[in-house]
């Protein structure tokens, strides 16, 4: 495919084709919203933005005739009234419908596909190349992902607009071409835009983050996926899911003080650990759910990511979400749910049936939840804020942190703004400022002009608090820290974001990122401790006394409306127009349009070498950095010189370190590109969950792009195995953990039986032929497998875009 001429498309309102000067004064002069212009940003109608509950509800009635007998969790509900064709899905393979879960592979018809602006670029690559005028569902894009903080947002924005202006145009302009409802930079976090806009009850979305599953707070089926199962949605193609199991998570009681919805999934995941979500989806019940906020149920879900939950979802609940969706413009969608959900059973959509079986279930007293304090270097490793000092102090954790972070896409709502406002004020009054450095980060232009409007923003920037530009920032590393701490250095933050993982948000390893609720990021923040328990303790003030916080309190909504904000920060129009050239210069080092993989060998694969044996966690962040490298997300080559410059050898201990058969050391990327250019094929032997973290497609397509085969390892993450996968990369998982230990650097692994299950659909056996470097010993290494028949498709033909690409011709 030959890159197109670039083209600015000046025919129509664009923030980024405003010149540097103008552009910069219009993002400075930010407008301050009144309560008359409580106006909805988007672009397409609420009638476009509605479920197909009509359908929905007629495939839902299917799915009873089939299984007549068997009542459904709410999220099984949903998902089987997506599904493409019911009976194929729930009965073949599943002893005619009685063993559904972890065995029927579901294919599914999402209703809708967002992307944010780093996977949106690999996203749209693909889409490209399968040749087709429109998206066949709606979709978004979200510019959050590529700009910096640093000096605030009025400074930040603007340079990085400038900074990444060739993919912002590419973006916008294939969003034209395609009718894809485009959002430009600092329109805010893809997350928060969806559940101010797109997410409804019963909905069932595709978005290419982790974080995705933010939407079910507002009782939508949303799952983190890669660019190539978004790509799946928006030609029309059935998108694959293993049927996962359901786990019941029951809340009772209520909230109340310092105890916020973040405590819940925090605690949770500290019972369920990084991998206790793993091939499931969470469903939260009970009576404690009537008592949380539609966005406090979302912060909930967004962080079900961080136990690898395929999903999280909360029910109808009326007393959250109709105020929600009315305070959003989406009354009329509050209706239809409500009717919906007061229905029979056959027709109820939006509640679990009477008797439906969860298989497991947890119980959580939310009146008996305590702050609670994650981290560091795990998401999962949970700590009760009135254990935390002596756990600090036994792991010798720094007494004190340099920075507290609120916001980002797992709380930045109203209700968390104005909960912080009321700690800050209290500590103003008293004459109080932070002692660590204090962002803020909106999640959404909504929300910022609301607070603004509101008095909100002034409170937090007279204590001496940044407000960040509405997007990622910090949470995903894009930080530049201007407080003097080196790479290497040891040093704490607190955080109210969802994902810790070593050097994540500032590139340095040794930075310990404390998770928290909001709340206490900011009361923690006024003593610059990590031993402050702003429950218990106080703070001395310059005349002897001493202040201690009373606990926050907030408002779920605002009364006076939310805010429009910026217009310039609306979306464009879904509205395709075949005019538009999209714009990829053919010299360019941000982007480049993709080469097809070649199709796996007409036999099995051999001499394959072990690349690195990776020795404990290896996220996604490990085997794609994220941080700086963002900007390479378009351009293939470019950004595979990351490839794996996280992991840890377990043959030497040291991290991106690995050696040739000759004994020469070399980056892991290097020796990679090195045996590319040889022709020899390669392995990558790893432990458990790899892949977790983000659904970046990236830490599969840079592996294959250099030559990467097979990655096997004790088990996958979820996202990141279909990754593989969508990728032509067979993932494969030891039989016997043991014989991870067996395997090293250079040894020469040939499969056995791979080709013969590829080529029956999925059914065989898998060996591994391993010839041990230096000795020449060998034997055999037994393997599973988790490929369906178009998986076994995928790696056949080279990639699911090679597959695409061939029907779209």
């Amino acid at each position: 495919m030959l890159a197109t001429r670039r083209s600015g498309a000046s025919n129509s309102r664009s923030l980024l084709a405003l010149p540097s000067s103008l552009r910069s004064l219009v993002l400075q002069r930010r407008s301050l919203a009144t309560a008359n212009d409580s106006i909805p940003a988007v672009a397409s109608t609420v009638e476009a933005r509605t479920p197909p509950y009509t359908l929905l509800l007629k495939r839902l009635h299917e799915v009873r005739r089939l299984l007549p007998n068997r009542p459904l969790t709410l999220a099984e509900k949903i998902l089987f009234s997506h599904l493409d064709n019911p009976e194929e899905s729930l009965l073949e393979g599943t002893n005619n419908g009685a063993d559904i879960r972890a065995r029927a592979t579901l294919k599914l018809k999402p209703d809708r596909v967002a992307m944010q602006d780093a996977s949106a670029q690999m996203a749209l690559l693909q889409f490209m190349s399968c040749g087709l005028p429109t998206t066949a569902v709606p979709a978004s894009i979200h510019c959050d992902h590529m700009i910096v903080g640093e000096k605030g947002a009025d400074t930040d924005l603007p340079n990085s607009i400038t900074g990444n202006k060739e993919v912002y145009d590419f973006l916008e302009s294939a969003a034209k071409k395609y009718g894809i409802e485009f959002w430009p930079p600092g329109a805010g976090i893809i997350h928060q835009a969806v559940l101010e806009n797109y997410a409804a009850p019963g909905l069932m979305m595709l978005g290419t983050d982790s974080h995705t599953p933010n939407a079910g707070g507002l009782g939508c089926i949303a799952i983190g996926v890669g660019g190539a199962d978004a790509v799946d949605a928006l030609v029309d193609a059935p998108w694959e899911l293993k049927a996962p199991r359901v786990r019941g998570v029951r809340l009772e009681g209520k909230l109340s003080g310092w105890a916020s919805p973040k405590d819940v999934i925090m605690s949770l995941a500290g019972r369920l650990t990084v991998r206790g979500g793993t091939g499931y989806i969470i469903e939260y019940t009970g009576p404690g759910v009537e008592s949380l906020s539609c966005t406090g149920m979302a912060t909930i879900c967004n962080m079900g990511a961080e136990i690898g939950a395929t999903t999280s979802i909360f029910p109808f609940t009326p007393s959250a979400h109709i105020p929600y969706l009315r305070s959003t413009h989406r009354g009329s969608i509050a209706e239809q749910a409500a009717a919906i959900a007061a229905s029979p059973g056959a027709y109820n959509l939006l509640v679990a049936d009477s008797g439906a079986e969860y298989d497991d279930e947890v119980v959580i007293n939310l009146s008996e939840l305590e702050p609670h304090i994650n981290g560091p270097f795990t998401p999962d490793l949970s700590t009760p804020l009135s254990h935390f000092k002596k756990v600090a102090k036994a792991n010798a954790w720094p007494e004190t942190f340099g920075a507290g972070l609120i916001g980002s896409c797992t709380n930045s709502s109203y209700a968390d703004m104005t909960r912080c406002e009321s700690l800050v004020r209290q500590a103003s009054e008293a004459g109080l400022k932070p002692k660590a450095d204090f962002f803020i980060t909106p999640g959404s232009e909504q929300i910022r002009a609301t607070v603004d409007r509101d008095g909100t923003m002034k409170t937090f920037e007279d204590a001496g608090g940044m407000i960040l530009a509405n997007a990622c920032g910090p949470c995903i590393g894009q930080w530049s820290r201007t407080d003097g701490v080196e790479k290497g250095e040891d040093n704490a933050i607190f955080t109210s974001y969802n994902r810790n993982f070593p050097g994540r948000n500032d590139g340095n390893r040794k930075t310990m990122n404390f998770l928290a609720s909001p709340e206490l990021v900011t009361a923690m923040s006024y003593s610059g401790r990590t031993d402050f328990n702003p429950l218990t303790d106080s703070i001395p003030l310059p005349n002897g006394q001493e202040f201690r916080f009373d606990p926050p309190h907030g408002t779920d909504l605002p009364g006076k409306g939310f805010a429009a904000g910026n217009p310039e920060f609306q979306p464009t129009p879904p509205v395709a127009d075949s005019s538009v050239e999209i714009a990829v210069d053919p010299q360019s080092d941000r982007l480049a349009l993709l080469e097809p993989f070649e199709p796996f060998p007409q036999g099995e694969l051999t001499g394959m070498k072990v690349l690195v044996r990776v020795k404990g966690q290896c996220t996604t962040d490990t085997i794609s950095a994220a941080g700086p490298w963002l900007k390479y997300k378009g351009h293939l080559p470019n950004i595979s010189e990351n490839t794996l410059i996280g992991a840890v050898s377990a043959d030497t201990n040291a991290v991106n370190s690995v050696a040739d058969v000759d004994g020469s050391t070399y980056t892991i990327p290097e020796l990679a590109s090195k045996w590319k250019a040889d022709g020899q094929p390669w392995v990558v032997i790893a432990e458990h969950n790899y892949g977790e973290g983000s659904a970046r497609e990236h830490a599969a397509l840079q592996p294959r792009y250099l030559g990467g085969r097979v990655i096997v390892a004790k088990s996958f993450a979820r996202i990141h195995e279909t990754n593989l996968k969508k990728q032509g990369v067979v993932p494969l998982t030891f039989a016997n953990e043991a014989d991870y230990d067996k395997l090293a650097g250079c040894d020469e692994v040939s499969t056995e039986g791979l080709y013969d299950v590829l080529s029956n659909g999925g059914n065989g056996t898998v060996s591994l032929l391993v010839k041990k470097h230096g000795t020449g010993e060998s034997f055999n290494v037994p393997v599973k497998y988790n490929l369906s028949k178009d998986q076994c498709g995928f790696i056949l033909a080279g990639s699911a875009l090679n597959l695409l690409s061939q029907r779209g011709r």
